[in-house]
């Protein structure tokens, strides 16, 4: 198979889950992809503790979905997301599932931010771009988007998406390449995949 396997080498933030709670969430190392974009395309500087609070909404979000704390998790969707979400349906989505992504080792490849999107509500995006691996070998990979409404407010959980790669399907740590051309996530610069 002719894929680059550098990305596999992208340590970015790991959280490993299934172990309890850290004291406090791991910041982003410097070898994860960056991205800033304002309404305008232009880059723009964060504050101070951008990436931190950001990095701390998704890993608590994560944290409690590996836990199956369903309280906590649906706490931290924004309420847009709640309303098109009802409770009961959004759990019992999860709950008919025999395990979640947030069940492995989960890696950050890329996160982008976006000030003031179009169409969006204002303030503050994060999107965290990630590769989850399983013990049974089965591969996850999809995003989190987080918002802050204005500084100093928490972020909360504005969208998720994932997708499942069962281990029949991935060769040497890596999807075959016809499901990686399926595959509707970010996996690393240079990896063709569907995003």
């Amino acid at each position: 198979m002719a894929i680059d396997r550098r990305w596999l080498a992208l340590a970015g933030a790991v959280l490993f889950l299934g172990t309890g709670a850290a004291a406090q969430s791991p910041l982003l190392g410097a070898d994860v992809e960056r991205v800033t974009a304002g309404p305008d395309g232009q880059d723009f500087q964060l504050a101070a503790g951008d990436e931190r609070d950001a990095m701390d909404r998704f890993a608590a979000y994560t944290m409690a979905l590996a836990h199956r704390d369903y309280d906590a998790a649906y706490a931290m969707l924004r309420l847009s997301l709640q309303a098109s979400s009802p409770r009961l349906e959004w759990e019992m989505n999860l709950r008919k599932r025999p395990v979640l992504w947030a069940d492995g080792t989960i890696r950050v490849l890329r996160l982008s931010w976006y000030r003031d999107p179009v169409g969006q509500p204002p303030g503050l995006y994060a999107a965290f771009d990630f590769r989850g691996d399983r013990k049974d070998r089965t591969m996850d990979c999809g995003y989190v988007v987080v918002h802050r409404t204005a500084p100093g407010a928490a972020f909360s959980i504005v969208r998720t998406d994932t997708s499942e790669v069962p281990a029949d399907m991935i060769e040497e740590g890596v999807p075959k390449a016809d499901v990686l051309r399926q595959l509707p996530c970010y996996l690393g610069k240079g990896i063709a995949t569907a995003f």
